[in-house]
């Protein structure tokens, strides 16, 4: 993409620029600015140097009372604002901003049963069925799943290392034995592609841009493709070179969601379901929490303490009079 030095840089594009400097994900850049644009036009296109704290405040409240967002909706809104006052503006907001905070959810993870584990899995076909696998005995979040490269697969310590990932707080997790076969052949199948790709003039992947910078030559080589990769090639929108980016998200949630009403088990299913039946059944087969909490990549383990909530015999093991 060309950019005419002599131009201005229009305010969104002044975010998109900063947070490409500081290493955000393209979908966390594209947040932001979704959430900068709707502030400003909630304001009649009034300049966010013009406004501040109350008309952040009454962005906010609008959100919870007539938007009825959840409370991380609106925290990601307000990280996205915090980020334009104090990066881009350099008009720091206030520590305490005086907004309508939506409900926080208490809701408890959906978790399946071992038996509906393996009775969804049988509805899956393919990289879908590897990939639901991968989530559920390694506890990994989809993107996590996705974006996972060859590198970071250790077969001879059965180890996962996950790069990146929410919180930004690379962890090791297991590597389950029963899928090793597959995702060794799955590996072989995305070299082959790889070499495809090379032959024809392209073979290059998304790296991180500190990475890009210091290994200028490391797009292309083996180690760093995705082990699920896309069917396609297609154009990256920030350095508009033509690359075979990593399946997309859409493609396993829509076969987890077929697979969920042809298994008719009677729970709301999504990728999530897995990571949470991971965690629980760890729980239940006597492993401590500390260890689940590394396993998950938790920072505190009261976010891992949910999943005593939904073990089979409750978090007091408390039995009902009624079965006496």
């Amino acid at each position: 993409m060309i950019v005419d030095p002599a131009r201005p840089r229009k305010l969104l594009e002044q975010v998109s620029d900063l947070m490409r400097v500081k290493h955000y994900s393209y979908r966390t850049e594209q947040t932001y600015i979704h959430w900068i644009r709707r502030y400003i036009l909630f304001h009649n296109k009034r300049h966010p140097q013009e406004m501040g704290e109350p008309e952040v405040e009454a962005f906010l409240t609008h959100l919870a009372v007539h938007d009825n967002v959840a409370a991380s909706t609106q925290n990601q809104a307000l990280c996205a604002l915090v980020f334009l006052y104090r990066h881009i503006l350099d008009l720091p907001l206030a520590d305490s901003i005086e907004a309508v905070r939506a409900k926080r959810s208490s809701h408890l993870p959906t978790v399946l049963t071992p038996a509906e584990v393996q009775h969804l899995f049988q509805y899956l076909q393919g990289t879908n069925q590897l990939l639901a696998k991968l989530l559920y005995g390694a506890g990994m979040r989809i993107t996590e799943g996705i974006r996972l490269r060859v590198k970071d697969v250790d077969f001879a310590q059965s180890q996962i290392i996950v790069r990146n990932p929410k919180g930004n707080h690379d962890r090791i997790t297991i590597l389950p034995q029963s899928i090793q076969p597959l995702l060794k052949a799955q590996i072989l199948q995305t070299q082959q592609l790889h070499e495809n790709d090379l032959a024809q003039g392209y073979g290059s992947v998304y790296l991180p841009f500190a990475l890009a910078r210091k290994y200028p030559n490391a797009e292309r080589e083996w180690i760093w493709q995705y082990v699920f990769p896309a069917a396609k090639r297609s154009i990256d929108p920030r350095s508009g070179k033509i690359r075979r980016h990593h399946t997309d998200d859409s493609v396993l949630q829509r076969a987890i969601k077929r697979a969920a009403q042809q298994s008719k088990i009677p729970k709301k299913i999504s990728c999530h379901t897995l990571r949470h039946s991971f965690a629980t059944h760890l729980l239940e087969n006597g492993y401590d929490i500390r260890t689940v909490q590394e396993l998950l990549g938790h920072k505190d383990v009261k976010t891992t303490m949910i999943y005593t909530h939904v073990l089979n015999q409750g978090t007091l093991g408390v039995r009902s009079p009624l079965d006496r």
